[in-house]
């Protein structure tokens, strides 16, 4: 297949117009994006103080990835059943419900089931949004539309976690907040525009997660190591700030940086996909995250590496996710998008369950430097594969 080539000037000089209810979901996700990631660190934080192990905290911030994972080769029935807005507007109203549930009890096995409602109601949000996006942009502006989505969602990411530094908030203030940001997401979306909303064409036959993942095999595997360093490390990163001595904002303040990474990155990279071949962005983010991984073995020794090596796994994790997604919108244009978000949804979420619980047994085991090393070997795998002569289903298609 051949490589995308640049639209002409005259098609990309302006955005076309797009579906109402289509902003309202994306500023929507962005509410849940933003009390997401100030949520999560400083449920770490709570951890860390009642002298949770990093194992433990880490299998809880697993928890939400494995219910998105659990749950995404249901999205398509349950879309079909109830309509994809509606099942939209039920998965933030689970966030929402799991977000107060953390305010009224500090016991860790209900907090490890309230960690799986809200990975169920992401599962349903997160997936109608990539899909309603990749379906509804024309082809001309998919990686700009795509990355600009992308930067809102890293701006939500990279103010989050500043919020109970710049605020002056405690725990319990952050998670009103952020019970605050879901209703705000919640509302945007109950107009009658968003259940008007498709995310695949009435005429094809929907494709199954197995077969979206062989017929783009490393597209799947680029959404998973992007799910790891974007994701992934936020929490377990944190709680090493808080174990090394830091007091809150500043911890919370390296998951800020992830976010402030994303944010950076994801327009920029989605303006150089619709102009460069996958295969060169690909390779170019991978080689970053092996030598951001690197760079992180001395951490113990400099402890600013915490903050950079945060922001390049944000922005460059994030920018693995938003290169698979566009080549999705292109790659399953004749198919079904909702089958192929799908698919790079459970890597990317498969990646976001991995990166704590192993992280977590490795800063138990290893250390810092074991971290550095884990995850290098991780991006490289990455990079080698798109090193290799193009193959049917490579990343490096299009």
């Amino acid at each position: 297949m051949a490589e995308l080539n640049p639209a002409p000037a005259s098609a990309t000089r302006r955005l076309p117009p797009l579906p109402d209810g289509l902003w309202r979901v994306m500023l929507g996700t962005t509410c849940v994006v933003l009390s997401f990631s100030l949520l999560n660190p400083v449920l770490a934080v709570r951890l860390q103080m009642s002298g949770a192990s990093s194992t433990a905290i880490g299998l809880f911030a697993t928890l939400p990835f494995v219910a998105v994972a659990a749950l995404v080769p249901l999205v398509p029935r349950l879309f079909g059943r109830i309509g994809v807005g509606q099942a939209y507007r039920l998965g933030l109203l689970l966030e929402l419900i799991a977000c107060l549930g953390y305010l009224l009890t500090d016991d860790y096995r209900l907090w490890c089931a309230l960690g799986l409602m809200a990975g169920l109601g992401a599962a349903a949000a997160w997936n109608a949004t990539e899909a309603l996006i990749a379906h509804n942009v024309p082809a001309s502006h998919r990686g700009r539309l795509t990355g600009l989505y992308q930067a809102l969602l890293g701006a939500a990411m990279a103010v989050g976690p500043m919020l109970p530094r710049l605020l002056g908030l405690d725990p319990q203030q952050a998670n009103g907040v952020a019970a605050g940001g879901l209703t705000l997401g919640l509302i945007l979306t109950l107009a009658p525009a968003v259940a008007r909303l498709k995310a695949m064409h009435d005429d094809h036959e929907p494709m199954g997660l197995m077969a979206a993942w062989r017929f783009r095999p490393t597209l799947a595997w680029a959404a998973v190591v992007g799910g790891v360093f974007e994701v992934g490390l936020g929490s377990i990163t944190t709680a090493y700030g808080s174990q090394i001595g830091l007091d809150l904002g500043r911890a919370t303040s390296i998951a800020g940086a992830l976010g402030l990474g994303s944010f950076a990155l994801q327009y920029p990279i989605g303006w150089l996909a619709d102009h460069l071949p996958p295969r060169r962005l690909f390779a170019a983010g991978a080689g970053l995250l092996v030598l951001s991984a690197l760079a992180f073995v001395e951490a113990a020794n400099h402890p600013t590496l915490l903050w950079v090596c945060a922001g390049l796994w944000g922005g460059v994790g994030g920018a693995l996710y938003t290169l698979s997604m566009i080549r999705v919108a292109h790659d399953f244009a004749d198919s079904s998008a909702l089958a192929g978000t799908s698919a790079m949804i459970a890597g990317y979420t498969a990646g976001g369950a991995l990166g704590p619980i192993v992280s977590g047994w490795v800063f138990d085991h290893h250390g810092v430097v074991g971290q550095g090393l884990w995850l290098a070997v991780l991006a490289l795998s990455l990079l080698l594969m798109q090193l290799r002569p193009s193959a049917p289903g490579s990343a490096t298609t299009g």
